[in-house]
């Protein structure tokens, strides 16, 4: 008949051979009493106290560390009050006493332990290296705003750079990630739009009819001489096997944007439009905004990521789409 278990008590796992024993769980650790120890070692209760006072005699335990009166139901049905050992006591007393169970229990104990300390090593070290990592790239970032903010092209930006280096920081969420064991991916994103090129050129229209009502496009705005802007649309979307080389709305909209902005498909406006088109690709994904209903990336940050494009190295464009990713998946 399977015995109800009360409050505050637990069924533990006994070998083929061995006893049930009504455990009591309490202080995120298991109690048992002297003649529960002696039981579950296929020993005498005198042998028991025994070791425990050599135990506490050798200062091996601090005695009132790991021992407790607690209430007891015995098998009359009273409650009495009893002394209790916590699961560091049993665990000494059982590398102590000399019986067939206490050796099956030191032999699961130590293997038990060694595969807690191996793992937990390569589980600590992991996230050591997973911490190290994003500090690294966080530094890596750092030296490289602070270089691209002496470009004169990007004079009266450093306010931007700053918040911009801010708001990547912000994305790292370094020490939480460390505590949480998580840590922030930068291809998280999944959607359904996917822009094609008389989509791009039906919103570069609307753009071009917009800024030229205002005077601010000139006549060669958006003007794709050589076809370029299909090509680069065709690469956000290409596959490898079957498989999407830029699998998240994160990736797809960063090569967007330096795509554009690097291999000039149009006479005029390449900024402008890569800009746009970023922003309308998100917005079409509901990728756009915060749970709060700021942009992921505001205007004025999205205008210093442009120049900062403009401006790079095409080998520092990983740093950029790393960039970019971090920023719109925080």
């Amino acid at each position: 008949m399977k015995k109800e278990i009360k409050k505050g008590e637990i069924i533990i796992y006994k070998t083929s051979d061995g006893p049930n024993l009504d455990v009591r769980l309490d202080k995120e650790t298991v109690w048992l009493t002297q003649n529960q120890i002696a039981i579950l070692f296929d020993t005498q209760r005198p042998a028991i106290t025994k070791h425990l006072n050599n135990i506490f005699e050798s200062k091996e335990l601090d005695k009132n560390s790991v021992s407790s009166i607690l209430e007891h139901t015995a098998s009359d049905g009273k409650k009495y009050k009893t002394q209790f050992y916590s699961l560091d006591a049993i665990i000494s007393v059982g590398y102590r006493v000399n019986s067939k169970r206490a050796t099956q229990f030191r032999v699961w104990a130590t293997r038990t332990l060694k595969n807690y300390l191996v793992k937990g090593y390569a589980v600590n070290e992991k996230r050591l290296l997973e911490a190290e990592n994003k500090f690294n790239e966080l530094q890596t970032t750092v030296d490289f705003l602070r270089q691209k903010s002496k470009y004169e092209l990007m004079t009266d930006q450093e306010q931007e750079i700053l918040n911009l280096l801010g708001d990547y920081a912000k994305t790292l969420t370094l020490l939480g990630q460390y505590d949480n064991e998580k840590v922030v991916l930068s291809k998280k994103g999944k959607g359904k739009f996917a822009l094609d090129h008389p989509e791009a050129i039906r919103v570069i229209q609307e753009i071009k009819k917009d800024l030229a009502s205002r005077q601010e496009a000139s006549d060669f705005f958006g003007t794709d001489a050589q076809g370029k802007l299909q090509g680069i649309l065709g690469n956000i979307l290409q596959t490898f096997d079957k498989k999407e080389l830029y699998p998240s709305i994160e990736e797809k909209a960063a090569h967007l944007l330096y795509f554009i902005i690097k291999d000039h498909p149009f006479i005029d406006g390449n900024k402008r439009i890569a800009s746009f088109l970023f922003v309308y690709f998100l917005d079409r994904n509901r990728y756009l905004y915060k749970e709060n209903g700021e942009k992921k990336i505001n205007d004025n940050a999205l205008t210093a990521l442009t120049l900062l494009m403009a401006i790079s190295d095409p080998r520092e464009k990983d740093k950029l789409i790393k960039i970019v990713t971090n920023l719109l998946s925080a």
